[in-house]
């Protein structure tokens, strides 16, 4: 191979054009596709930036002509050439260098490649796995290369926005204490402090609070989170975060500036000038419409409670479920009546993946209401639910019936479903939704306690203090989520400031005082110290990014992602590890792989 030596590149491989004709320049990239024509040989060469013919002609350089001809793909070159412009008939208007070529009078071959495991020149179907285990081969391709620079510009426009704004980027520690409520930890054994570990942190919750008792101010970081958890197209065991934490604030500051931060992201990476205030709606009409917390409202389809109107109807069914305490709900699938009964068997079939043991529907036909069913309802009760769902001939009415929770679960999906296969989502509008008031707690039936709906330091509404004590579960927090397409993509709250709030909250979670000095001592102390009333949110910057670039899963956006077996092709983690390694580290080496 030959050594670069005192060549230096000029341009990069996007960047000329016929404003440079007749100028030598050196160009240095990797041989994309290969063409001989009739001793002509023409090359691609690809760069970060894009794509440059060059050219080797026998009449410029016989000698590096020659040398051009064992030049195959993925070779990395170096060339010297003079910019000339491409005859009219091959000018290639799709290329930004595409009405000029490089006619090379020096080449020298920096690298040659192996055949690779996949073509990088053409838009063909390759595994995810064959994809990350070559993934610097993945990544050289343009429309992945395009997604890791999109990202590097959402990076840039949030830093710049909030620097301007009185924001200090202050980093926080990866090595922290484990702490409960929330998702399993990473935990790092300790070699100096034996029998101790470190956790990884979920997110920078705490830290960034003790940054606002500090005095800072305003803080925010892009930052490194983990969590070991299941995984899923939108979920990895490591991700990033676009974290911010603000003092002397309340709700409507901290919406306001993050969509100026928003508005500013759009622009940088996609030219789209939004216009906020982005829409709002509380939590419990978001569950009561939509049947979800992250609604995606760019369609209908909307969820219709008939429990009072078929109360003591002569449905056993529904009856039976609302004597019990459960829901009825419907969706009105406009136009959906022509659907066949094979349609319908297949759409019962994916609404039991959610917990559903059936699906009643009736079609509304021009002079009946078709569907085994009908007959144990009354014309009353027909009329009143024809009245509910503004159901006109030709609709299809999809209900579900059981717990609300598995109801709301249920229809939320099915609306998702049905939504896709009507093609109802213009796929062109980014739709912003706030959501607001949610509750403060949730009922684990499994651990028979309270859990926190966001995390542990979350304010309470000020006005529901006292039911902390008496009624937790109908406490609303001072809680919000911006959802994005039907996407939770960022989500925050005004924080606990005041050490007797905190502890009262730690109570209803069961909390008792002793494990609440053990797990969270250092904050409580804080807060007795001069805590500032203080707020945040955090933004998903991976799912976030997913959207933006229109991918299908969250690894397309993150330059070394990990499978959904939370393994890395690439390195081949995680990997065993010595005996030697584990006794440092005070670890029995006895457990046999699974």
């Amino acid at each position: 191979m030959d050594a670069l030596g005192t060549l230096l590149r000029t341009h990069n491989c996007n960047e000329l054009g016929t404003d440079h004709l007749a100028e030598e320049v050196v160009l240095m990239g990797w041989v994309l596709r290969r063409r001989d024509h009739g001793g002509v040989i023409f090359i691609d060469l690809r760069d970060r930036w894009g794509i440059t013919q060059i050219v080797f002609n026998p009449e410029i350089n016989p000698e590096v002509h020659q040398k051009a001809h064992q030049l195959r793909s993925e070779w990395v070159l170096a060339v010297r050439g003079r910019v000339e412009a491409r005859p009219d008939d091959m000018a290639n208007p799709k290329l930004k260098t595409g009405a000029i070529e490089i006619l090379v009078n020096e080449l020298r071959i920096l690298n040659a490649s192996e055949t690779p495991p996949f073509p990088l020149d053409e838009d063909v179907e390759v595994s995810d796995s064959l994809r990350l285990q070559y993934r610097y081969l993945d990544l050289r391709r343009p429309e992945m290369a395009a997604k890791i620079i999109m990202r590097h510009k959402a990076a840039q426009a949030v830093r710049a926005y909030l620097s301007d704004n009185g924001f200090l980027e202050i980093e926080t520690p990866v090595l922290t204490r484990s702490t409960p409520e929330g998702a399993r930890d990473y935990l790092v054994p300790s070699r100096v402090n034996t029998g101790r570990f470190y956790a990884l942190p979920q997110s920078p919750q705490l830290f960034k609070q003790m940054l606002m008792i500090a005095g800072m101010d305003r803080y925010f970081q892009v930052v490194k989170c983990f969590r070991d958890e299941d995984l899923r197209a939108d979920r990895q065991p490591e991700f990033t975060q676009i974290d911010m934490e603000l003092s002397f604030v309340h709700e409507e500051e901290i919406i306001a500036i993050t969509e100026k931060m928003i508005k500013a992201l759009f622009a940088a990476t996609r030219n789209i000038d939004l216009t906020p205030p982005f829409k709002r709606m509380t939590y419990d009409e978001a569950m009561r419409r939509f049947g979800t917390d992250r609604p995606d409202t760019r369609f209908g389809l909307e969820l219709i409670d008939l429990t009072e109107t078929l109360r003591g109807c002569g449905f056993k069914v529904f009856n039976s479920i609302i004597e019990k305490g459960g829901v009825v709900k419907a969706i009105n699938a406009k136009g959906c009546a022509t659907f066949s009964r094979k349609d319908l068997d297949n759409l019962t079939e994916y609404a039991g993946r959610f917990g559903a043991r059936g699906m009643a529907w009736i079609k509304i036909k021009e002079d009946e209401w078709q569907s085994p069913i009908t007959k144990f309802f009354s014309e009353d009760e027909l009329t009143a639910m024809g009245k509910a769902l503004d159901a006109q001939p030709g609709d299809l009415i999809l209900f579900g019936a059981d717990s609300l929770n598995i109801v709301q679960q249920v229809l939320a999906e099915l609306r998702l479903e049905l939504a896709g296969r009507l093609n109802l989502i213009d796929r062109e509008t980014f739709d912003f939704l706030w959501i607001t008031d949610f509750p403060l707690l949730e009922y684990d039936h499994e651990q028979k306690r309270h859990t926190a709906v966001h995390h542990p330091f979350t304010a309470p509404a000020e006005d529901q203090m006292e039911l902390l004590t008496t009624e937790p579960g109908k406490v609303k927090s001072r809680a919000y989520d911006l959802v994005l397409n039907g996407n939770e993509i960022g989500g925050g709250s005004i924080r606990i400031h005041q050490r007797a709030v905190q502890e009262k909250v730690l109570r209803a979670l069961g909390i008792d005082k002793q494990e609440a000095e053990e797990k969270f001592g250092f904050l409580l102390r804080a807060l007795e110290l001069g805590a500032p009333p203080h707020g945040g949110i955090a933004f998903g910057v991976d799912r976030l990014m997913m959207i933006l670039t229109e991918s299908e899963s969250i690894r397309d956006v993150i330059a070394f992602p990990k499978t959904q077996k939370a393994t890395c092709p690439l390195t081949e983690a995680p990997a065993p590890i010595s005996r030697k390694q584990l006794t440092e580290l005070s670890l029995r080496p006895d457990w046999k792989e699974k």
